[in-house]
């Protein structure tokens, strides 16, 4: 069987490409199998600092695959597997970021809303089209409106209207929209500021972001005792040396 997703670990980075152009890159069993697999693989390796979610082909992520779906029964229509997908992207301790050279539609918007940093070239486009086939955006709402203005999800909800990038990254779904021959170097621009972080400081400054908020006086708290870890820790130590030394701590050195 021919692979749908590919993983290449290489100068700290982690490339997982969806190669599946035939269906525009929809998210069919195996596809999703294989995502989950490289996800699961790039995130336990150490040596990956940064892992972007790439595509072959002229879509990004067609969303589910209808076709399948149609000939399958509820539990095999990935309702139970495409939600550990998203939460695995949200949730991982290493950044992530989306590199979307053309349309995503569905659950490919949820992709692109669940990773860290998303760019996207001039020529992607985005749709909440669940309406329009008479279901509900339901799954990928969960990634999604973090990510939106509250007007604007209203509307794109529920008129499923096409968008393009410059309008994604207005309302927050996408971080930067530049033309399709400045991607890769935008992409890079992102990855090589994620690697200047340290490893532990982006996975806790993660948590951080993720963490539901209680009253002020518990925030203070609870961020003092982060913040006072980390300043005492190995990382906050090397950080604070190499500023005094005026060089690049451990973990920026070039790999």
């Amino acid at each position: 069987m021919t692979e749908l997703v590919h993983l290449d670990i290489a100068a700290g980075v982690a490339t997982i490409t969806l190669d599946s152009p035939a269906n525009r890159n929809a998210l069919s069993a195996q596809l999703r199998h294989e995502l989950r697999a490289h996800l699961d693989t790039a995130l336990a390796d150490d040596a990956a600092r940064v892992v972007v979610l790439t595509h072959t082909g002229r879509v990004f992520c067609a969303g589910m695959d209808l076709k399948e779906a149609r000939a399958a029964g509820d539990e095999q229509q990935g309702v139970r597997e495409f939600p550990e997908i998203l939460e695995l992207v949200w949730n991982s301790p290493t950044p992530v970021v989306a590199r979307v050279a053309g349309p995503a539609r569905a659950g490919g918007v949820g992709l692109v809303a669940a990773c860290d940093i998303a760019v996207a070239a001039h020529e992607a486009t985005f749709a909440f089209s669940e309406v329009r086939i008479g279901v509900v955006p339901a799954i990928i709402s969960v990634t999604v409106l973090p990510r939106l203005l509250p007007r604007a999800a209203h509307e794109l909800f529920l008129t499923g209207e096409t968008f393009d990038a410059g309008r994604a990254a207005a309302v927050g779904l996408v971080n930067s929209a530049v033309p399709g021959d400045g991607l890769d170097a935008e992409v890079a621009r992102y990855v090589e500021m994620l690697r200047l972080g340290a490893p532990g400081a982006l996975a806790a400054t993660k948590e951080m972001l993720r963490a539901p908020r209680g009253t002020m006086g518990e925030q203070f708290d609870a961020m003092l005792e982060l913040s006072a870890g980390f300043f005492a820790g190995d990382e906050g130590q090397e950080g604070m040396r190499a500023f005094a030394e005026k060089r690049k701590p451990a973990w920026a050195a070039t790999p």
